[in-house]
């Protein structure tokens, strides 16, 4: 595994018990310039997550807390006028960081949810017909409940299309959550972690990425599964364009990880559950017959041949 990131994880692992994998994919996701969206119930670690890995690097921190009455202007900023200038002057809200943590962000109202989808997209907000670019790296972690909670609005699909992962977090197995209570019956550590890298570095590690090589016969592959998901019984809507560029991306920031200067099948297949799943639409009548996303996609990979041709270091 890459040093750097292995630093990153290391640290993470300081407060989080038994999540490598879930920091690993928020990294994959960091790493290729697209945002996380965490899903699970409340209490299993999710903003916990989004800060251990905020404090590990050497960026700015925002948090927002979304709730019902939230406007879209708490987000994203808003224009005050100064009578000594005579000139309005923009105040930036809390959109405008490195590192974002939307909390409970199916708390708040669509139009809210909305205010995200420029800054997700283009990594800039728009004020008074005026466009302001975000600082980059500009990375949001979203976290929501799940949409059977009360008082939670479900994400529409142009948003839910924007996180380029969505993960759920789990329980911790008997051993490791004896070790959170350990832990926890000492101060909290969070506040004990130090940035391992800095930004330049952050930076260095997302062009090192586009590097990583990516066969033709690879992206056919992610095609070819893409394509899959549109013609299947049990999907109403498959997958867009962008879950294969989405997925690419993935793979080649979860090689660079790995250590490795190309992509292979084995990064497809892994990734495939958590860029595709959120962006699938099932039919009502499949749903009601025990049909998941999860089941679907399993089926896909099934079906889709894989590329056998032998990788070697590019």
């Amino acid at each position: 595994m890459n040093e750097q990131i292995e630093k990153i994880i290391n640290n993470i692992e300081k407060v989080m018990i038994g999540k490598r994998e879930i920091a690993e994919l928020s990294i994959v996701s960091l790493l290729a310039g697209g945002h996380v969206l965490l899903e699970d119930v409340p209490g299993v670690g999710k903003t916990m997550m989004v800060r251990a890995l905020s404090k590990s690097l050497g960026t700015t921190f925002k948090r927002i807390q979304f709730t019902p009455d939230l406007l879209p202007s708490d987000v994203i900023g808003v224009s005050v006028y100064n009578p000594k200038t005579l000139q309005f002057e923009f105040r930036p809200g809390p959109i405008v960081g490195n590192i974002v943590l939307a909390d409970e962000i199916n708390r708040t109202s669509p139009k809210t949810q909305a205010a995200l989808l420029e800054s997700m997209e283009e990594a800039s907000v728009t004020v008074d017909g005026e466009t302001i670019q975000l600082p980059k790296p500009f990375f949001v972690m979203a976290t929501q409940n799940p949409i059977e909670y009360e008082g939670t609005y479900p994400l529409p699909e142009a948003q839910l299309d924007r996180f380029l992962l969505k993960i759920k977090m789990g329980y911790p197995s008997k051993e490791e959550e004896i070790e959170v209570l350990r832990r926890a019956e000492k101060a909290s550590s969070i506040d004990q972690i130090e940035a391992v890298i800095s930004l330049e570095q952050l930076i260095e590690l997302q062009q090192q990425v586009k590097q990583v090589h990516v066969e033709d016969n690879i992206k056919e592959y992610i095609v070819s599964l893409a394509q899959t998901t549109r013609h299947n019984e049990q999907v109403y809507l498959g997958v867009s364009p962008r879950a294969s560029i989405a997925l690419m991306k993935a793979a080649q920031a979860y090689a660079f990880m790995k250590g490795r200067a190309f992509v292979i099948p084995d990064d497809v297949q892994y990734l495939t559950k958590f860029v595709f799943g959120h962006r699938l639409i099932l039919r009502p009548e499949a749903r009601y017959e025990g049909a998941t996303e999860e089941k679907v996609i399993e089926s896909v990979l099934r079906y889709v041949p894989v590329p056998v041709k032998r990788f070697v270091q590019q």
